[in-house]
Parts: C-alpha cells; structure tokens; sequence
C-alpha cells in the first residue's frame, strides 16, 4: 500500500475537555505497516537497553571507577545532542526510510564488532565506551526520521495516539531491556547479551528493507543552514513548545540519576549479583508496562496534571529506592518509578508530536531528543562525579530530593494551554506574479496599518501575537513603528531570503497563525504590503484587499523592542 502524506494533528495537548471522540491508544497497530515497524523498533529499542546494561556490567566486572560506568550512559545520550540538529534537517528533507536502512545497516555492523571483540577478551573499557559513542550517533541520526515517519503512515485522527505509542515503545523497552539483560547476564555473560542486541538491531533492518511501498513526500528545496535555524527559530519561540522542553530537561536530570547508579545500588546497598541486578530492572520494567495501559487515562488527566503527579511519585520513588535496605521493599518502589517514568515523557513526547506543524516536525523533535538524551546525559555524568565523592546512596537521595522541588515549580509555570492553537496548515498565496529574482537574497518585508485612533490599543495589543507568529515562521528581525507624518503602524520583519519568504506563505503558517495575522488585519482600515529585496532594484509585492503598493517610507517615532 502506498504511504498517505503526512497531516497534522490537532487538539487540545494539555486539557481533557476535548469533546471529540477519543481513538484507542493501540488504534494505529492496525495499520499493518506502523504495527510492523512499531513491534520491531521495540525489539531494537528493548536490545539497546540490554546493550547497554551490558556495558555497566562490563565496567563493574572490570572494577572500574562510578564514573567510567556513569559514562555508558552518558555516551548512548551525548551523540543526540550534538547531532540533533543536523539529523533534524535530514529527517526533514531526505527520504526518511532510507535514513533509516543506513544507520541500522551501521549499528549492525558496530553490534557485530561488540560481539566479536567481547567474546574474544579483547574489549576494554573505554574501546567499549567508543563503540557506544558510535551507536549513539547512528541513533541521533535516525530518530527524528523515525519519529516523524510513524505519525505520516496512520489516519490524521490516530496522529496523537501513534505519538505516544511511539514514546511508550522507548520507554517500555527501557524497562524491559535492562531486565531481561540482568537475567540474561547471570546464564549467559556480556557477550551473549551483546548478541541479542545485533539480532534486535537486524530484526528492524529487515523489515525496512522489505517495505517497498514508502513513497517520500515532496519538499520544497531548502539551503540546510537555513533549515536548521528555521527549526531552531521554531522552537525558541513557540511558548508552548519551548516550555515542554523545559519541563522535560528539568525532570530528566535528576530523574536519570536512578538509573545510572541503579547498578552501585544493588551491589552497595542490597549486596545483590547480577541476578538480583536483574530483579531490580525487572522492578522497573513492570511499572513501565502497566503505565502503558494506563495511556488513556493520562490523556483524560490532562498533560499538566500527570506530569506533575509523575514527577512526585517518580521523586518520592527515587528517594524510597535509596533508603530501602530489603529487596522485597525496593521492588515495588521501582515499579512505581517506572510508571511515573512514563507518565512524564510519554506524555510529554506525545503532546510535543501532536502540536508540532508539519513543516518542522522533524526539526522539532530533533530538539526535543536533545533535550531528552542532553539531560539523560547530563544527569549521567553528574551522577558519576557525585557519587565517587559521597556515595551513590546520598546521590540517589539527593537526586529524588531535587525530582521533587522541580515537580513543585510546576505548580507557578505550569504547560501552556494549546486548545485554541489550531495546527492544520494554511497556505496565503500570493496573487501577483513575481519575476525571477535571486531566490537567497535577504528580504525585508513592510506592513503599513491604517488604524483608527479608538483601535490603537487593541491594534499594538494584538501585534504582540504577530511578532511570535512572524518570528514562529521565519522573520530574523521585527520591529513595530509608528510614521510621524500621517500616523500609520508599520510592521518591518526581515526574513533570510525571498524562497524563505514564500515558505512562510505556502507551507509554514497554521490556522492560528492565519487568525492572529487575520485579527491584526481586521483592526486596520487599510493594509498595504511591500517587499524590499537585497540588490535587486524592483520590489515585488502580493496583493490582499484595499492593498495599494506604494513603496513605504517609515518615520519611526515608536518603536517595540523585538
């Protein structure tokens, strides 16, 4: 079957007052393909956890320093945030699945050489911490892609669902990997876990390849600096957005700390073996399963309200985790910890995938892995350092301890609503035709606004949700100014290049972003339009009603600071 374009969702990310009927959270497995993909993706995801595991255990067996087994961590997370932003533009852009062949052919071939140098007594520790640098990077590459691929394969009404399956499949199989490794570890050693995670790694390589039927949608060229600051621009200045990543950072860093000294806390603390290693995991593997099923019920919760309960109870947790002296105790407290896991980045993910535009999707959760794996790397390494001075016990406390203050500070900045936030794409065209000129030259753009003198506050009020939605869509600069002469408002925005410009029209602007635009408009008794273009000499304009295409010259007697 051919592969429907992708669409944007829409919907209200943050409240539960949607009237609209709610689709299944397992509804978008009945697609073949994305049920496919989904399934082995989560055997690949659930083989690199164990390959991670793998790794500790390897450091520990070696005897080697907290740090150096911190560092696994850190290593699997830090190739995401220096690559995010150039995958991001990839996955935008190139042909996602392939993408994806290219680097599960690589991680293939990284996991085989794991295998070989590791069954042989050749692997050291920090041979082993380059091959999982490497692994890291060949997952930067090809999560955006992979992302963005899974919600452009199902039904525009199963987008938000296909959104949190996707960070449930992360996320489950961080709980289940590590698990299944610990007993696996105790049988059979490091290589042999090693082993199930090339197959993991092939298992997703075989089904890319036999899916024939992907058909890439076609992208208007984009120079792929431009792209990246486009996407950057997007991010830095959608509120809403911007404050998801926050929120996900800051819970991240001292929440990841439980997992990387997860290892130290076994032996130290409950003098445990590999095995009872692997109990501990399957602790958290249990709670993360059972969140899953609980998916609906988060989304009828609303996103503020269960990523602040998650965040409590994934603090209280880790604190529990820290003070337990008895396994039998410690077990339900991880399992706890992992549903609350969970209940923040899977809600967050979801949310994110659901109110981004099409037109950066990619580019957007490019960032977004950033800040997750950025924070998971952070915390890694933090954990490590710390935990060589005072002990992984007090770490892990200390840790739970700051989970808790950060899920209170959402009780002052809490997520932003986004039910009024419509996401569908509106295209402004532009009627006039315009000559051929340099598609890269630097384009000013300015709007002058007859207002009347009862509208100018509402009008400068307005102007506010222009400037974001300007900025949201390209504009570099913006400035509000007021003429001297004749009292007019002209909006001045300078844009990157004239092919950027048109992005904005045809393909970038949402339906909110139309009703800002719109309403500014409406508070006008007249709106003329120009266009300045660098080193070209005629300045082309398109054409809206009562628009006149006088060239405009700005007295600024007021100004408002970008």
């Amino acid at each position: 079957m051919n592969t429907p374009a992708p669409r944007p969702a829409t919907g209200d990310v943050t409240t539960s007052d949607d009237t609209a009927p709610r689709t299944s959270i397992w509804a978008p497995l009945a697609v073949p393909i994305f049920r496919a993909l989904w399934l082995t993706a989560l055997v690949s995801n659930i083989g690199t956890w164990m390959q991670t595991v793998g790794a500790q255990w390897f450091m520990v067996e070696q005897h080697t320093h907290p740090l150096l087994i911190a560092l696994i961590q850190t290593a699997s997370a830090a190739p995401v945030l220096l690559l995010g932003i150039p995958a991001g533009v990839l996955g935008e852009f190139l042909n996602r699945r392939s993408i994806l062949i290219w680097m599960q052919t690589l991680q293939v071939l990284l996991s085989a050489a794991l295998v070989t140098l590791t069954a042989t007594g050749e692997m050291t520790p920090y041979l082993l911490l380059l091959i999982t640098v490497l692994l890291g990077a060949a997952t930067a590459v090809q999560l955006p892609a992979y992302q963005a691929l899974a919600t452009e394969i199902v039904p525009l009404r199963m987008v938000p669902m296909a959104a949190s399956l996707s960070a449930v499949s992360v996320n489950v199989a961080r709980a289940i990997g590590p698990a299944v490794a610990g007993v696996v570890l105790s049988g059979f050693g490091v290589a042999f876990v090693f082993g199930m995670n090339l197959l993991s790694f092939a298992a997703f390589l075989i089904v890319l390849i036999t899916w024939r039927t992907y058909r890439p949608n076609p992208h208007q060229a984009e120079r792929f600096v431009d792209a990246a600051r486009a996407g950057l621009r997007y991010v830095t200045q959608a509120a809403v957005v911007r404050r998801m990543y926050v929120r996900l950072g800051a819970f991240v860093v001292p929440a990841s700390v439980l997992y990387a000294l997860l290892p130290l806390i076994a032996t130290q603390r409950l003098n445990l073996d590999s095995a009872g290693y692997g109990l501990l995991l399957a602790g958290l593997g249990i709670g993360s399963v059972g969140a899953a099923f609980l998916i609906p019920w988060f989304h009828a919760l609303g996103a503020n309200r269960t990523v602040l309960l998650s965040s409590v109870l994934f603090g209280a947790a880790t604190i529990g985790v820290a003070v337990s002296p008895w396994l039998f105790l410690t077990l339900p407290i991880l399992a706890v910890a992992g549903a609350a896991w969970i209940g923040v980045v899977a809600t967050l993910n979801g949310a994110v995938q659901s109110f981004l535009p099409v037109w950066v999707r990619a580019r957007g959760l490019s960032v977004y892995q950033m800040v997750l794996y950025g924070a998971m790397a952070a915390g890694g390494l933090a954990s490590g350092l710390i935990a060589g001075w005072i002990g992984a016990i007090a770490t892990s406390a200390i840790a739970g301890a700051a989970t808790l203050v950060i899920a209170a500070s959402q009780l002052l900045w809490p997520l932003l609503e986004t039910a009024d936030k419509k996401r569908d794409t509106f295209a402004l065209p532009l009627a006039d035709a315009v000559r051929d000129i340099d598609g890269h030259s630097p384009t000013l753009v300015l709007v002058r606004y007859d207002v009347a003198g009862e509208q100018e506050a509402a009008f400068v009020q307005q102007m506010n949700a222009v400037e974001h939605s300007r900025r949201r869509t390209g504009a570099r600069t913006w400035a509000l100014y007021q003429d001297r002469e004749d009292g007019t408002w002209v909006e001045v925005f300078g844009v990157g290049s004239w092919s950027e410009h048109l992005q904005q029209h045809q393909t970038r602007l949402t339906q909110y972003d139309q009703a800002v635009i719109e309403t500014a408009g409406a508070l006008a008794q007249s709106v003329d339009v120009n266009h300045l273009i660098e080193h070209d000499s005629a300045a082309s304009a398109h054409t809206k009603p009562r628009q006149t295409h006088a060239t405009v010259t700005a007295h600024p007697r007021q100004e408002k600071t970008p």
